[in-house]
């Protein structure tokens, strides 16, 4: 999500779906003039490589119309092993930005997830929005308020989880793009 912020607000570019896989993790497919995309692609890298994430950035310049059928899965996809959609199709209806924060706190363990997330609610006002497995004991959880609170709220629950488990990531969006808001649960 902090990676498709970043690439919709450094160029105009479309999320036309996400899809979860082994490898890297998960792959968005985008779209948008060439210059946009690539600047995005650019977004993207920078933005992963100051998180120490590693990311495969492809730019298919002039697809063939013909080539979406191979790329698109064109409709919701349901993993029963992580107990949630593989392919997210976003929702057309959202604005532009939105004008709250999303935190994240991504952990390896669901101790150390349920501690961070009591911490951050007894921390400041926030809403839990979901709670995210993506395999092998990683866990994100998903919170939603103002940037102070969420910043504090993040910043809680990361101490937290020290000592419970493993921090994989936490980080705070302020005004989420149109495509991060699409991915939030409803």
């Amino acid at each position: 999500m902090v990676v498709l912020d970043a690439m919709e607000k450094s160029a105009a570019v479309r999320l036309i779906e996400t899809e979860l896989n082994d490898s890297p993790g998960v792959c968005m497919k985008l779209y948008g003039r060439l210059g946009d995309i690539e600047a995005a692609a650019r977004a993207a890298e920078e933005t992963a490589g100051a998180m120490a994430t590693p990311i495969l950035v492809h730019v298919i310049p002039g697809p063939s119309e013909l080539s979406p059928a191979a790329y698109q899965a064109g409709r919701p996809d349901f993993n029963p092993l992580i107990e949630q959609a593989a392919v997210q199709i976003p929702e057309n209806d959202m604005n532009d930005q939105s004008s709250f924060a999303v935190g994240l706190i991504e952990t390896q363990g669901f101790t150390a997830v349920f501690e961070a997330i009591d911490t951050a609610l007894k921390t400041a006002a926030v809403e839990v929005l979901a709670r995210e497995k993506l395999g092998g004991g990683y866990i994100t959880v998903l919170i939603k308020g103002d940037v102070a609170a969420v910043t504090a709220a993040v910043d809680a629950g990361k101490v937290k989880v020290e000592g419970l488990g493993r921090l994989v990531a936490a980080h705070v969006i302020p005004s989420p793009s149109k495509g991060v808001l699409s991915l939030l649960p409803k």
